[in-house]
């Protein structure tokens, strides 16, 4: 079989969040360390490939805890971009898809026969579970200043600062902190919303992310602030798409940009709560245009 066995793992409980699942941080750390071993196993690089331009994931199930987790790996010339590492990430007890992600990469056009004749043992077709949907997969070329930003309508929701246990094996923030860090901003975002924290909590609702897009512009090294802008983007019949825009403090250089899809659940029914159209008309009134 193409794809390779690459994480083996487990959702322990202080991995979960106020919704009662594996938070999303944790999602992204867990198919970090799935692609350390795929490019192991592999010799895959960016050295070959280029800079990854997205991380672009898609959450299917609930991972609760005590799930097992299992995560396997291969690379696909017939996604949104040149050439993609897929990821796939399984409950490993009944072998439910719980998650995706495409690693998405632009190699030299003229390299592709070789990269095909590299990897063709590690190549299959990507899952139609993993094509993106609420998001498009482009990766983002914008170069956005704060000011322009604000002056838009985007508003700071978070700020904070690189500490050692925040770098990965590189010695920079990895997807983890970032995520970690929007999640918590986005708290912030919603608060702004009809949907705050009262509604949610007297109607035993949660926030809950359906799809994400993240890219880097330029690293976050220890010691390093950072800040976050955020804009309402579009509005859907029961979801809402969010974006954020990553900056360093002390010089305001653009660090990444990362699109949401969200939605409220109801814990106890652990379904999807649909958008009155009260709430959806306050949220197109905050939509930001031309961010």
């Amino acid at each position: 079989m193409p794809s390779l066995e690459t994480l083996l793992s487990f959702v322990n409980t202080w991995e979960c969040d106020e919704n009662d699942h594996l938070n999303v941080q944790f999602y992204f750390a867990k198919f970090e360390e799935a692609d350390r071993q795929f490019r192991l196993m592999t010799g895959f690089s960016e050295s070959i490939v280029g800079a990854r331009r997205v991380r672009h994931v898609r959450f299917h199930a609930e991972l609760r805890v005590a799930a097992l987790i299992k995560v396997r790996s291969y690379v696909a010339f017939d996604g949104p971009h040149m050439l993609c590492v897929v990821h796939e990430m399984t409950e490993g007890s009944t072998g439910e898809v719980a998650a995706t992600a495409i690693d998405g990469y632009t190699p030299n056009p003229s390299a592709a026969k070789q990269l095909r004749s590299r990897f063709q043992e590690f190549e299959d077709s990507m899952s139609a579970k993993a094509a993106p949907r609420g998001i498009t997969p482009t990766p983002y070329a914008g170069r956005p200043t704060p000011e322009s930003l604000m002056e838009s309508g985007a508003f700071i929701t978070g700020r904070s600062t690189i500490l050692p246990r925040d770098a990965g094996p590189e010695g920079r923030a990895d997807d983890a902190f970032l995520t970690g860090f929007l999640s918590d901003a986005s708290a912030h975002t919603w608060e702004r919303t009809p949907m705050t924290t009262e509604w949610l909590d007297e109607n035993m609702f949660g926030r809950v992310v359906l799809e994400k897009k993240l890219s880097w512009v330029s690293p976050l090294k220890v010691g390093e602030s950072l800040y976050n802008l955020s804009a309402f983007t579009s509005v859907q019949e029961n979801t809402f798409n969010i974006r954020d825009y990553i900056f360093e403090a002390k010089t305001n250089r653009f660090i990444a940009i990362c699109d949401s899809v969200f939605l409220a659940m109801d814990l106890d029914k652990r379904s999807m709560v649909s958008l009155s159209k009260e709430h959806r008309e306050a949220l197109l009134a905050l939509q930001v245009q031309g961010v």
